[in-house]
């Protein structure tokens, strides 16, 4: 018979997992937007192609919907009832601050209006499937992480066409009630039954929830090289005006997330991921909606913000860790 592991050796142990961990959502983190970027690059090299398979978006989008479902438990919504109010400020700073970021974006650089409309159902959009993952490297709570990302994203099928509608109306004709049952089949639908599914088979879900994000991504790239492939002609006017658009809505989106977890007397943990539920969107699904709903110019803001927020989420969980380095130093690091 082994002998037990003394102290030393358990937390040798833990910490060495720990580290595995980390390296494996670093890795994650930094690999997807490039997946992403790939997928996009294909999409304006083969454009011809690619768009030949537009008909798979939906399909591709209730898959990595099905697979976030796959990853909740009746626990993470449990959560609700025993720590309200940063899930409920979370929430609604999501379907608040980043419609309202959106439309003074719009309205400040004075987008076009099929961009402007693509930007503005980018920030009515529930929060994004790898903020959990980026919450987690940047030492969030990530149990409130995933909590706010299935109520954001069982919320969508009633606030994401009503705020889009009344928000982006001015700039496209929407229709409002057939984006509303998109959302409820492609979105809710698919998480529901992943729900059911680990619920039914919870041993062989959790052995295979390591790959789930992995197959996620690769829907993604897919759903954003067809998108891509759509505005092809029109990418190299518009992708600067762009990426200015989405990246300044994301970095207000996440300096005002942690604010409102800062106001709220948050402790750090959630105060971040406030930010990251915040400034992170389902920016899959917003390309999806744009490119069925609105045209393919109006989709570029959604792919080209399913690149950016991962690569500014690994950079700010990048700051976080290096200032509990420093307060770990004994340097005073809020």
């Amino acid at each position: 018979m082994s002998s037990p592991a003394s102290p030393a050796d358990a937390t040798g142990h833990d910490a060495a997992a720990q580290s595995s961990a980390d390296r494996a959502a670093y890795v994650a983190v930094l690999v997807f937007p490039l997946l992403v970027l790939a997928g996009g690059l294909g999409g304006y090299l083969f454009a011809p192609t690619v768009h030949q398979a537009a008909s798979w978006t939906n399909p591709l989008l209730g898959l990595v919907m099905f697979g976030m479902g796959l990853t909740l438990r009746p626990a993470d919504f449990a959560l609700v009832a025993r720590r309200p109010v940063p899930i409920v400020l979370g929430v609604l700073a999501q379907y608040v601050l980043m419609p309202g970021i959106a439309v003074l974006v719009t309205w400040a650089l004075q987008l076009p209006p099929e961009i402007a409309a693509g930007v503005i159902l980018v920030g009515c959009a529930p929060g994004g499937t790898a903020s959990n993952v980026v919450s987690y490297l940047a030492r969030g709570d990530v149990a409130v992480s995933v909590t706010m990302t299935s109520i954001s994203t069982l919320l969508a099928p009633l606030l994401t066409p009503l705020l889009t509608l009344w928000l982006a109306g001015a700039y496209m004709p929407l229709n409002g009630a057939a984006m509303a049952r998109s959302i409820a089949v492609v979105v809710l639908l698919p998480v529901l039954a992943g729900l059911v599914v680990r619920l039914l088979l919870p041993r062989m879900i959790t052995r295979l929830l390591p790959v789930l994000p992995w197959l996620s991504v690769l829907a993604i790239s897919v759903i954003v090289a067809i998108v891509v492939s759509g505005s092809a002609e029109k990418i190299l006017q518009a992708g600067l005006i762009v990426l200015v658009a989405v990246a300044v809505h994301n970095a207000l989106g996440m300096a005002l997330g942690w604010l409102v977890g800062r106001l709220s007397g948050q402790p750090a943990a959630v105060r971040r991921t406030t930010a990251i539920e915040v400034g992170m969107q389902n920016s899959g699904l917003a390309a999806g909606l744009a490119a069925q709903y609105m045209s393919p110019l109006a989709a570029l803001p959604g792919a080209v913000f399913s690149v950016w927020h991962n690569l500014s989420g690994a950079v700010f969980a990048l700051l976080c860790r290096r200032a509990d380095a420093k307060a770990a130093r004994g340097v005073v690091v809020d």
